[in-house]
C-alpha cells in the first residue's frame, strides 16, 4: 500500500526528543501513576494488589464490560455494545476507514485536519474531496461547499471536533446541519473527537454519534485525560458498524492490553477530577497565548474555543517549515510547521502543557521574530 508520508507524526519524530521547549505538544500535561492513584482513590498498595493477580492474558477482546461502560457513559445515547476499544484514537480512525472505504468511493474530508482522514483513504483507492477550513468563516465547515461537494456516491464524511490544528468548535446546531446533508445521501459520518471534553467551559460537545444513525466517534485516553502512554482509544457507533470493525481488528489488533485498560477504567472513574484539573489548565494557558499572540504585531489567529492547539498566521519571507527548522535549532523552541498539515503560512502552537515551559518558549519565539525575515 503506497501512502502519503504522515507529515505532523515524521516532524515530532525529527523534534520532540531533540528540542528544549517542546511548545508543539497536542496532550494536555500528562499525568504521573501516582496522581492518577489519588485522583482515583486507589492506594499504591490496593493497585499493587490488583496488578500482582492478574494473569497477562490477552483479557476482554473488544473491552471489558466495566470499561465499555464507562466510555459509554461519556456519551448521551451509546451503550457498551456500541462502543469498541483501539490502540488509541489513531488505531480508532484506521479501523473506520479500512472498514468502510473501498477503491472508487466518494469520500470529503475537511483541512487541515488530522492526515489520516484524507490520506488513508486516499491510499486505498477512494476519490478525495477536501473541505477547507477559512478563518473568515471561524475555521468552521462552509455548508454551502459541502452540499455542493456530496454525491449519491458520497461513502464517508470526515471531520474532527473540536479541530486540530484550529481548535474551532461545531456547536449541535451546525453538527445536525452536517449529519443532515449526509443523511441526504446516505453517508456515513466520522468525527475524529479525541479532544471532546476539553472545551473552555464545563461540558462535554455534543457527539456526532448521538446525533445520526450512521454517525461515528472515535476518541482516546490521550489528550483529554493526559494519559497519551496508554495508547487506549475507542470507536462509539451503530452496532451494525462495530460488528465490522471486529472483522478488521481481528488482523491487526486482537485486544487492547490488559494493563491499558486497568488504568483507563481508573481514570474514568475520575473523570471529572481529571476533567476540572485539565480545563484549568488550557484555559490559564490558552490566555497566557492569547496575551502573547496580541502582543505581536506579526501574528494573528482565531482563538480556539476547545482543544489543545492554536493554528498562528505569521508573517514571514520563510515558509513554515523553514521558520519551524530555523526556531527549533536556533532557540530550541518546538513548534508544527502549517505545512505539515497541507496549510502554508501557519504555525501550530501546542498551549496546553506545562506552564513555565510555553512562557519560555514564547519569549524566546519574540526574540527570534525580531531578526527573522
Amino acid at each position: 500500500m503506497k501512502i502519503e508520508a504522515f507529515g505532523v507524526e515524521q516532524w515530532m519524530n525529527a523534534w520532540e526528543t531533540k528540542c528544549t521547549y517542546n511548545v508543539a505538544e497536542t496532550c494536555v500535561e500528562s499525568i504521573t501513576v501516582e496522581e492518577l492513584l489519588k485522583m482515583a482513590g486507589v492506594t499504591p498498595e490496593q493497585m499493587t494488589s490488583d496488578l500482582l493477580g492478574k494473569k497477562l492474558t490477552y483479557g476482554w477482546i473488544e473491552g471489558s464490560q466495566r470499561v465499555r461502560s464507562l466510555i459509554a457513559g461519556l456519551y448521551e445515547k451509546q451503550k457498551p455494545e456500541n462502543i469498541l476499544t483501539t490502540h488509541g484514537c489513531i488505531g480508532a480512525n484506521m479501523l473506520v476507514h479500512r472498514t468502510l472505504v473501498e477503491p472508487g468511493d466518494h469520500v470529503i474530508s475537511v483541512i487541515p485536519t488530522y492526515q489520516q482522514h484524507y490520506s488513508i483513504p486516499e491510499s486505498i483507492g477512494a476519490h478525495i474531496e477536501t473541505l477547507r477550513l477559512k478563518p473568515e468563516n471561524g475555521f468552521l465547515p462552509d455548508l454551502d461547499e459541502l452540499k455542493a461537494m456530496v454525491r449519491p456516491d458520497t461513502k464517508l464524511i470526515c471531520i474532527n471536533n473540536p479541530n486540530n490544528p484550529t481548535g474551532a468548535l461545531m456547536d449541535q446546531t451546525l453538527l445536525e446541519e452536517i449529519c443532515e446533508i449526509a443523511r441526504s445521501v446516505d453517508a456515513w459520518v466520522l468525527c475524529d473527537e479525541v479532544y471532546r471534553g476539553l472545551t473552555q467551559e464545563d461540558a462535554y460537545s455534543v457527539s456526532v454519534a448521538d446525533l445520526y444513525e450512521k454517525g461515528i466517534s472515535t476518541g482516546s485516553m490521550s489528550k483529554v485525560f493526559s494519559l497519551a502512554g496508554l495508547r487506549f482509544g475507542w470507536i462509539a457507533a451503530p452496532l451494525e458498524l462495530i460488528e465490522r470493525v471486529m472483522h478488521q481488528r481481528d488482523y491487526d489488533t486482537i485486544s487492547v492490553g490488559m494493563l491499558d485498560e486497568y488504568f483507563t477504567e481508573l481514570a474514568l472513574s475520575a473523570k471529572d477530577k481529571i476533567l476540572e484539573r485539565n480545563r484549568a489548565i488550557i484555559r490559564e494557558n490558552l490566555e497566557i497565548l492569547d496575551q502573547w499572540v496580541q502582543s505581536e504585531p506579526r501574528l494573528s489567529y482565531v482563538k480556539p474555543k476547545a482543544g489543545t492547539t492554536a493554528f498562528v498566521k505569521v508573517q514571514t519571507k520563510l515558509s513554515s517549515l523553514e521558520f519551524c527548522e530555523r526556531l527549533v535549532k536556533e532557540t530550541g523552541v518546538m513548534f508544527t510547521p502549517g505545512s505539515a498539515l497541507h496549510t502554508e503560512g501557519y504555525l501550530r502552537i501546542g498551549y496546553a502543557n506545562n506552564k513555565e515551559v510555553l512562557k519560555k518558549g514564547l519569549a524566546l519565539t519574540s526574540e527570534f521574530l525580531k531578526v527573522v525575515p
